[in-house]
């Protein structure tokens, strides 16, 4: 705050002219005069209150700007101790600050959001299990979780968003003492790792993709129970239930269109827009042609195209063949897809095709201009290995 400029004032004090007197005889001067010095003294004692005062509230008011450009609360470093900490697929920066904060190995979340968009490295930062120190810097915090050598401190398993079944089971058995055998035994019963009705039997689709910590007590039962579980309460958590019935469709379509979404579309932002292109197809009674869902029954690996004969197919998953969605999921969708299928983008788009040179989505609902970007990325594909 600032304060207005007072100018000084000098106070003269005028008295009126007297007659000459000697001070012996004029006793009512030395009563005047004392009375001018004992009143100065209240008045001096009230300015050098009212000048404590406000060097007391100036002194707050400047602690008070200080701590305004001081910046988050942040540790020295190094830090001690051990402390275990699982980052999960898809999750964001201010989700790590927050559970590092909760953890106290940052001081606060602000300070670890600060360092991580200093640190371009940042974006690298791995779903895994870290060991890291208690009360550590945020910038060392930051830099210790963009290090691979440091992921994956810990016995976890994590699965990606958009896996399948056949790789979850692989990753398993990988990451622990696990068998194939064990795990697909269980697989094929799935009543007892508390499949829901909606699955039909299928796990595909229900094992939800997160990092999974591995102790002495886990075992196989329980851990495919836990990947269960956690889509029982993400479906609970964004309410698919009540957003599929309002889109007049069940909450095991939903999860179809999500694990659709994981591999059609290649950011965030595209979602939406092919949930919408889905939806349209569905209301207007096209066949969805979807290349995933193919390469899904024909277990095609390698690129997003399939061939004539793979669009042949007579499997319930050819979406080039059959209309409507398929029997059930392709993959494992994450918490983003789901929310995707949930809230489709508002649009009238039918075609969409992977723009892999700029990597985004092209959109539109006219055949003739499909078929133009359709070309353009078969052209790129040509000549790049990426697609």
């Amino acid at each position: 705050m600032s304060q207005s400029d007072q100018p000084e004032v000098g106070l003269e004090a005028v008295a009126p002219a007297q007659h000459a007197m000697h001070p012996a005889h004029d006793p009512g001067r030395r009563r005047a005069a004392r009375k001018r010095r004992s009143g100065c003294l209240p008045i001096l004692l009230v300015m050098v209150l009212f000048c404590a005062v406000i060097a007391w509230f100036a002194r707050g008011a400047i602690g008070d700007v200080k701590d305004m450009f001081a910046g988050p609360e942040d540790y020295p470093g190094p830090g001690s101790g051990e402390v275990q900490v699982v980052i999960d697929p898809g999750q964001s920066i201010r989700s790590m600050g927050n559970e590092l904060k909760e953890l106290d190995v940052v001081a606060s979340s602000d300070a670890f959001v600060d360092a991580a968009s200093a640190n371009t490295d940042a974006q690298k930062i791995q779903a895994a299990t870290y060991v890291m120190k208690s009360k550590m810097k945020a910038a060392d915090a930051v830099a210790f979780l963009a290090d691979p050598a440091n992921a994956g401190s810990g016995n976890t398993v994590t699965v990606p968003e958009g896996a399948r079944v056949g790789q979850i089971v692989a990753t398993i058995v990988k990451k622990t003492d696990f068998t194939e055998k064990e795990i697909t035994a269980l697989l094929d019963k799935p009543a007892r790792i508390g499949l829901p009705a909606e699955a039909g039997g299928n796990p595909e689709g229900y094992l939800f993709p997160a990092t999974y910590e591995i102790t002495e007590s886990t075992t196989a039962k329980s851990l495919l129970s836990e990947m269960v579980a956690l889509t029982e309460s993400a479906e609970k958590d964004l309410q698919i239930a009540a957003g599929a019935d309002r889109l007049g469709l069940t909450a095991h379509e939903i999860i179809t269109v999500a694990s659709i979404l994981e591999y059609e579309a290649n950011r965030g932002p595209d979602y939406p827009k092919v949930a919408r292109v889905i939806y349209n197809r569905l209301d207007d009674g096209m066949a969805l042609q979807l290349d995933s869902t193919v390469s899904y029954a024909s277990k095609r690996k390698g690129d997003v195209w399939t061939t004539a004969d793979e669009r042949d197919s007579e499997s319930l998953y050819n979406t080039y063949k059959h209309t409507g969605l398929p029997p059930g999921p392709i993959g494992s969708p994450g918490k983003e897809t789901i929310e995707a299928a949930l809230n489709p983008a508002e649009g009238s788009w039918l075609y969409f095709v992977p723009d892999f040179e700029n990597g985004t989505t092209l959109f539109t609902d006219d055949y003739d201009e499909h078929l133009r970007n359709a070309d353009r990325a078969k052209e790129y594909c040509r000549t790049h290995d990426e697609c």
